[in-house]
């Protein structure tokens, strides 16, 4: 640590008041890991647009009388459409597999990665998770060529390099964010997923309609590869190794976490896995994801077939509540950080009614939009106001991980994160087997399966989740109410 000059010296624990966040180190690595999981969601979700040029579309429809229940959407634009991108013949259950592969090598590396996270710092773990998505990202055009077993097998490995990147996040968050500004820090990093998934929507389906549907990964993934350059270069995995922070924003950090932290050497396991507020969040985590993978992976399969938008349409038009849920988690986050320190509200009351709101909103109008036919406006509506209503869970149940134990909150998000990858891999298929026709009747069962998950994991969230730093995470016993 550099010799403090006369300027630094200061005469006591600094407030979030007195270290501003513009152009703080705090602020950038926010910006900078929003900036990654960007590109990390853009690197997940191009595949769903894709698929749906890269599959020949006597196969995906085969036999199918009723999916032209709702008329053909007329289409605004007249430019001729690329038509060279090579075509396959899988049917909808290997579309299935396809979309859920990912999550098998996903769910692997989850609390491997908190726990090394938590060893070696989530810096080089995250940098080489996206930096590794990336190349096989690069490679999948190569491996659609070779044959579906060699995509499964890239999108799983694709999958293995994204698990260790949340839980090295919010393990380096344990050490950055001060507890009443981590609903600001870790909702401006983690919408980074949503605008990913705003922006590569659309633009995937712009490139498949003018270009080819091979250049949604090489474009993505050599983007992947230029942000790993800047992040190996401009961050560090604590406030004391960096080496451009202000003393008084590394003192302000630093004096914050103080009392919150633990010294121990081992991981408490036992107690860990027996604490009930750690169960709330895995029950929630699992719930949401339901909706959101089954949405995430399934949307443009849904606006393609059920109301027939054209590639084109269906990216911009899946991109629409993925952006309103980026908007919901920037705001929720300064309201949820606003509640906490101005109004005085607990941490437990601000996670759970922000919970109840990001799940219990959603259900409704995810079963509503089962009920509206053909009704375009309605249905991109109701679709977007569901998914918008989930970003409120970000400043829920999605960091209630650094409240009760800041110190293992990255192995703690592996956990959750591990059971809320299972909905990945088997909504999907689920959706899938359940939608062979292509009805809204078949579609509709599958939205009240998403609402109903939903409903349960924001009611068990409500009755056990806490907001305090529990006694096993800390070196003896502290109770904090942040």
């Amino acid at each position: 640590m550099p010799l403090k000059s006369e300027l630094d010296i200061d005469v006591g624990p600094k407030t979030a008041s007195q270290v501003p966040a513009c152009c703080s180190a705090r602020y950038n690595l926010a910006l900078l890991a929003c900036f990654g999981f960007f590109l990390l969601y853009a690197l997940r979700v191009n595949l769903s647009v894709a698929l749906v040029d890269m599959v020949e579309p006597n196969t995906s429809l085969a036999k199918n009388t009723t999916s032209n229940v709702c008329p053909e959407h007329s289409s605004a634009i007249n430019a001729p459409r690329n038509t060279t991108g090579q075509k396959y013949s899988w049917d909808a259950d290997t579309q299935g597999w396809i979309l859920g592969s990912f999550f098998y090598g996903y769910i692997i590396t989850q609390i491997p990665g908190g726990y090394l996270a938590s060893k070696i710092g989530g810096k080089l773990l995250l940098g080489f998770g996206i930096f590794g998505t990336s190349v096989f990202t690069l490679l999948t055009p190569l491996a659609a060529n070779l044959g579906v077993g060699y995509l499964i097998a890239v999108r799983a490995l694709e999958g293995l390099g994204e698990g260790v990147t949340f839980p090295a996040m919010h393990s380096m968050w344990s050490s950055w964010a001060p507890p009443l500004e981590r609903s600001k820090l870790l909702s401006i990093s983690y919408a980074g997923a949503q605008l990913g998934t705003v922006v590569s929507l659309p633009l995937s389906g712009l490139i498949c309609y003018y270009m080819n549907w091979v250049y949604v990964f090489y474009i993505f993934g050599a983007l992947g590869v230029l942000w790993w350059f800047f992040w190996m270069f401009l961050v560090s995995d604590t406030p004391e190794t960096h080496r451009s922070i202000s003393h008084a924003e590394r003192e302000y950090i630093l004096s914050s976490l103080k009392d919150q932290l633990s010294t121990q050497k081992s991981v408490p396991w036992r107690p860990m896995l027996e604490s009930l507020p750690l169960w709330a969040i895995v029950v929630a985590h699992f719930s949401y994801n339901w909706t959101f993978y089954t949405l995430l992976t399934l949307l443009p399969t849904y606006m393609k077939e059920i109301l027939r938008f054209d590639a084109q349409e269906n990216g911009f038009l899946s991109a629409l509540p993925y952006f309103g849920c980026w908007l919901c988690i920037i705001l929720s986050g300064q309201i949820a950080d606003y509640l906490r320190e101005k109004q005085n509200f607990s941490t437990v009351c601000v996670r759970k009614c922000f919970t109840l709101i990001g799940m219990i909103g959603p259900a409704v109008f995810l079963v509503a939009g089962g009920f509206i036919g053909c009704n375009y406006a309605l249905a991109v509506a109701f679709v977007t106001i569901s998914t918008t209503l989930g970003g409120f869970c970000t400043s829920g149940y999605s960091i209630n991980h650094l409240d009760i134990a800041p110190s293992y909150a990255g192995i703690l998000l592996g956990i959750t994160n591990s059971f809320a990858t299972i909905p990945g891999m088997v909504g999907p298929v689920i959706a899938k087997n359940l939608t062979h026709n292509n009805t809204v009747g078949e579609w509709q069962i599958v939205f009240y399966i998403a609402a109903s998950i939903n409903l349960f994991g924001a009611i068990f969230f409500a009755l056990f989740a806490s907001g305090e730093v529990q006694d096993w995470a800390v070196s003896g016993y502290h109770l904090h109410r942040n």
